[in-house]
Order: structure tokens, then C-alpha cells, then sequence
């Protein structure tokens, strides 16, 4: 008899915390604007993750696609072009849902970049590693089709800081 009522707590208690370990996987491709410090950039974003209610893991990667140009003062002034090549990271996410199709998130990760800054017939390449962490929100229409908006900051060894800001489509595939 123990075990016939044990067996019915267990049940009972997995059906109540199953919702809470509801698990998807999603995918998802955007536009990121790069704010570094004066240098403004374009990305194309992709993501993919796997996420609970609560907690999830994605894993981020991006390219520049839009380039900017900036003058550095000096005698003589000189124009600068400044490319991102590539971005990737790796996150946790802790979020709260908001309704079935809706969820507000946190997200803390570690990610590298790599840059080109051209002037005068010369390019200099660069890469940097920095922490990130930042906050968004996803909303789906019909439970499988969405859209994802998040803020990112870079928060390099350097104390440079780089802010992104995208905006995504995003597909469940479970």
C-alpha cells in the first residue's frame, strides 16, 4: 500500500512540475546593431538553443554585413573603414513565461569577435574575447512562428564595451 500511494505522489508531482520542464528547441535568424563606442555595425544573427521554462543554452554566431567609416583626428584626419568579420558565443538563459507563447529571459555567456579596421591601403585584424550578458523577449504566434527582441552588452578584458541590439525571427522545431 506504501508503494501504491508513493507511486501516486510521484505521478501527481511530475504532472504538476512537468509544465515547468516543458523543453523546445528553437532556431532563429535576425538583424543585430553593433553600437561599439562610436562605431556603429550591422549583423546577420543565427541562433539555436534548447530551452526549458526556466532555463535553457543557445549558442549564437554572426557576420557583418553592414560596414561603418570614421575619421580619426590627427594632421592629416583619416578615414577609417571598421568591418566585423564574425561574432559567436555560448549562453545560458534563465526566463519567466509569460502566457503559453511568450517568455522574458536573462542570458549571461562568453563569446569572441573578430574585426578589420582598413584606412589607407592597409587592413589591421583584430579578435577579442569578452563576457556577455543581457536581457529579451519572445513571442509566438501559433506556437511554432515568432519574433525575439534582445539587448546584449560585451564587456571586454580591455574595458571596452560594445552594446548589440537585435531583432529575430525565430522557429520551434519542438
Amino acid at each position: 500500500m506504501k508503494f501504491v500511494i508513493a507511486a501516486a505522489l510521484a505521478a501527481g508531482l511530475g504532472a504538476f512540475a512537468a509544465p515547468a520542464f516543458a523543453q523546445s528547441i528553437d532556431g532563429s535568424i535576425g538583424y543585430s546593431k553593433v553600437d561599439a563606442e562610436g562605431v556603429d555595425l550591422g549583423a546577420v544573427t543565427a541562433r539555436l538553443g534548447w530551452t526549458s521554462q526556466v532555463l535553457g543554452i543557445e549558442a549564437e554566431g554572426s557576420f557583418g554585413v553592414n560596414d561603418d567609416r570614421v575619421t580619426v583626428a590627427g594632421p592629416p584626419a583619416l578615414n577609417v573603414d571598421v568591418e566585423l568579420k564574425y561574432a559567436a558565443a555560448l549562453y545560458a538563459t534563465a526566463g519567466v513565461p509569460l502566457g503559453e507563447n511568450g517568455r522574458i529571459f536573462g542570458r549571461v555567456g562568453y563569446g569572441t569577435q573578430k574585426i578589420e579596421a582598413s584606412a589607407a591601403g592597409v587592413s589591421v585584424p583584430g579578435s577579442d574575447q569578452s563576457w556577455n550578458y543581457g536581457a529579451g523577449a519572445q513571442f509566438f504566434f501559433d506556437g511554432k512562428n515568432g519574433l525575439r527582441a534582445d539587448y546584449t552588452k560585451h564587456d571586454f578584458d580591455d574595458g571596452e564595451d560594445v552594446d548589440v541590439w537585435s531583432v529575430s525571427y525565430v522557429r520551434r522545431f519542438r
